[in-house]
């Protein structure tokens, strides 16, 4: 039932093509085609264009380009899969000129049109798809940010003429979507006239027509300069550590018995009961691994180290934290930090922590610095609190190195 109302939903959504602006001479990035120039490995274009294939809301695209591109550029939509790519189409002699060539050639079934910059490499589909809906709601809309620095507007002798009030001011980037007619009407006017036009926006404002404006996206800059690359490498190899993080939890809890040894993250703590368990009910140690194994995948340690194994029976928990370290370098995974708490009630644990910080660390090959131990009581509050066992929590933070194996 979902997927068919899924199904009339996008039948009814209006058709929208976007126009690629990609026809420029790139004079401030040396004259060398910005479009053509890798950023983080990819052509500048196909991130464009992969966003835009990635929207749900785009259904066709018509690239403008200069005539020398227009052979690489289609070449590179069938390398990278841009399916939606219909034509690539020679630009004209301004942008505006461009934009409406491209225009005249979208499917005459499309009753919207998307303008983007083709220097707008990093545009997400969730924008693309928020300013198609601001379109067919107001016909035409953009998206725009909030202004940061002071504006001021000067004179021909460079003195300040007047400071604009910054709050009511917006940068307005791409994707612009407009009704079809409209937006052909409003650049048929501006290239017949010879107006030069700095955005779409403007053209159709030119006709009297009201532009709604939807949030747009800090990241969704336009690469004008040199610079602007390094921002833009910068934000991807941001977004790709970003990615590479894994948060893990785990948690354990063991019974207190007599006549076995208390052991807390390797550390035989002098006390008259000890953690009931397979191994040697290190339930510190056993959170820890819980959560390392989780944020890796690796399932839970029931299942590394299951209790009818009688390999594990009294081993050390230790020795299967080395293990799971191990089960870590091989996914390439490595540990950022740790952070652990013990709940009982007795004994008081503050003399062992650092003991049992270092013991980890020692087992998975990492520092000390990068473990906290922490012990509470529960106020004689449940299990732990009347002394029948202890429990223990641990959040860890993993980081996936740079070329290793997908999850």
């Amino acid at each position: 039932m979902f997927s068919l109302f899924k199904k009339l939903r996008q039948e009814r959504r209006p058709r929208c093509t976007a126009l690629v602006a990609a026809a420029g001479q790139s004079r401030r990035m040396g004259g060398e085609n910005k479009l053509l120039m890798p950023l983080d490995g990819v052509p500048v274009l196909v991130r464009t264009l992969t966003s835009l294939q990635l929207a749900a809301q785009v259904d066709e695209i018509v690239v403008a380009a200069r005539e020398e591109d227009i052979v690489e550029i289609s070449q590179l939509c069938r390398t990278y899969g841009i399916t939606k790519c219909t034509k690539v189409v020679r630009g004209g002699e301004s942008r505006a000129h461009s934009v409406l060539l491209a225009a005249l050639e979208a499917s005459p079934e499309s009753t919207l049109l998307a303008v983007h910059d083709g220097a707008r490499p990093l545009v997400t589909p969730e924008l693309i798809d928020r300013v198609i809906d601001g379109a067919i709601r107001y016909n035409a809309a953009a998206p725009a940010v909030a202004v940061k620095d002071t504006i001021k507007r000067i004179g021909e002798d460079g003195v300040v003429a007047e400071t604009l009030e910054r709050q009511e001011l917006r940068a307005v980037q791409t994707p612009q979507v407009f009704e079809a007619s409209l937006l052909k009407a409003a650049l048929q006017s501006a290239v017949e006239q010879g107006v030069a036009v700095t955005d779409d926006c403007a053209a159709v404002e030119r006709l009297g027509k009201q532009v709604y404006l939807v949030e747009g996206e800090e990241e969704n800059l336009k690469l004008t300069t040199p610079v602007d690359l390094l921002f833009a490498q910068a934000i991807l190899e941001e977004a790709r550590r970003m990615t590479a993080l894994r948060i893990g939890h785990g948690y354990d809890v063991h019974r207190l018995v007599e006549g076995r040894p208390l052991v807390l993250g390797g550390v035989t703590i002098p006390w008259e009961r000890g953690l009931l368990g397979h191994s040697d009910a290190d339930v510190l140690t056993h959170a820890v691994m819980d959560a390392l194994a989780g944020a890796a995948r690796l399932g839970d340690i029931g299942q590394l180290f299951p209790d009818s194994d009688p390999r594990y029976a009294g081993i050390s928990s230790l020795k299967l934290l080395a293990q799971v370290g191990r089960f870590l370098e091989e996914r390439g995974f490595s540990v950022v930090n740790i952070d652990a708490t013990l709940l009982a009630q007795a004994p008081k644990l503050a003399p062992y922590k650092e003991q049992m910080a270092a013991n980890l660390a020692i087992a998975l090959g990492i520092e000390a610095e990068q473990i906290s131990v922490k012990a509470t009581t529960e106020e004689g509050l449940g299990f732990t609190g009347d002394g029948s066992g202890m429990a223990a929590h641990a959040v860890v933070l993993l980081e996936k190195r740079e070329g290793a194996a997908a999850l």
